[in-house]
């Protein structure tokens, strides 16, 4: 897992060589459709909470998380005329994916594959137009640099779709994850503060609160931490009442956006309450008002979840082995899962 953290700037950059040219092939798909609607399962659903708040944000377009099971086990028919669905998954070979992608264009929809399995993977070859990422082989059960290549195709289609946003951002990814990589902030004071807790918040909002989820998803796979990922508006409608010493919380932010002062706020709140509060991002401000920090990208909002989650990445290993646990190979879990 370790070693897969450190080949994110390149895996990210290759991808974008490749997918950035492609953002006609987008605006050619989707000509005609006004919604979209994402199908994933786990890491990848997580990605598709980014696409979600991206499109919204950014391009303009109505956009959902779709329900796999309408379609494999109600197995109901909708009308999805002038719907762009996009499918991903990491290895582009779970089946519930494939069929569900396969089913919204036999209603109407028009379809996009995000998988690193090729090509000539079952989902890529379901698809109208599959946009491939290159984070090479994945051996380790967690999800990373698959997960991080799938958020920067996920920017690609937001530009083909005619996002407000300025692709050199981009661009500027590889870069910004690698100095992360080298310097997550205050990892030694997180892990020793994670070390004897049973369970922990994790929490962010907009676009960031992709982030919360495949944190809280990665310290539970990889560390066994009754982990909950909440977006902090959701956190202060009653869930925060279970923040005390033995349940701390991790915030995420990028260092701009309309949403850091809000976090800055509950990380002020959380802390005055007795409770740890550690920052991931979210610049000095955030930092200040924490326990203790990990790092963020300098990134603008809309691409700083690429980077967020690396010092994420970089805690759930650290923590795993702190605990005696061999992150690469979590107990109960294998590469492809398969539901029905």
């Amino acid at each position: 897992m370790r070693g897969e953290i450190a080949e994110q700037p390149a895996a990210i950059r290759a991808t974008l060589d490749a997918l950035l040219p492609r953002t006609g092939e987008v605006e050619a798909v989707a000509r005609g459709t006004r919604h979209l609607l994402f199908v994933a399962r786990g890491t990848s659903d997580n990605a598709a909470v980014y696409g979600r708040y991206l499109i919204e944000a950014r391009a303009g377009r109505l956009a959902a998380l779709g329900a796999p099971s309408i379609a494999t086990t109600y197995r109901r028919r909708l009308d999805l005329d002038g719907v762009l669905a996009v499918g991903l998954s990491q290895s582009g070979r779970t089946e519930e994916i494939v069929e569900t992608l396969q089913w919204a264009k036999d209603c109407g929809a028009r379809t996009v594959a995000v998988t690193n399995g090729g090509e000539d993977s079952p989902l890529a070859r379901a698809a109208d137009l599959a946009l491939c990422t290159l984070a090479g082989e994945e051996k380790a059960v967690p999800a990373t640099k698959t997960y991080t290549t799938q958020l920067a195709a996920l920017a690609v289609l937001a530009i083909g779709l005619g996002a407000d946003v300025d692709p050199d951002d981009l661009r500027r990814v590889p870069d910004a994850v690698e100095k992360l990589v080298s310097d997550p902030g205050d990892l030694d004071a997180v892990v020793e503060g994670l070390a004897d807790k049973p369970g922990v918040v994790v929490s962010g909002r907009g676009l960031a609160f992709s982030t919360a989820l495949e944190l809280a998803l990665k310290l539970k796979e990889a560390c066994y931490l009754h982990a909950m990922g909440l977006s902090y508006a959701d956190l202060l409608h009653g869930p925060i009442a279970v923040v005390d010493a033995d349940t701390p919380a991790i915030l995420v932010a990028s260092g701009q956006g309309p949403t850091l002062a809000g976090t800055v706020a509950l990380a002020e709140r959380v802390t005055g309450a007795g409770a740890a509060a550690y920052g991931v991002g979210g610049g000095e401000r955030l930092a200040t008002a924490s326990t203790a920090a990990l790092n963020g990208p300098d990134l603008p909002e809309w691409v700083a979840p690429l980077g967020l989650i690396v010092p994420g990445q970089l805690l759930t290993e650290a923590l795993a082995r702190r605990l005696g646990i061999d992150p690469d190979s979590p107990r109960g879990l294998k590469k492809v899962t398969q539901t029905d």
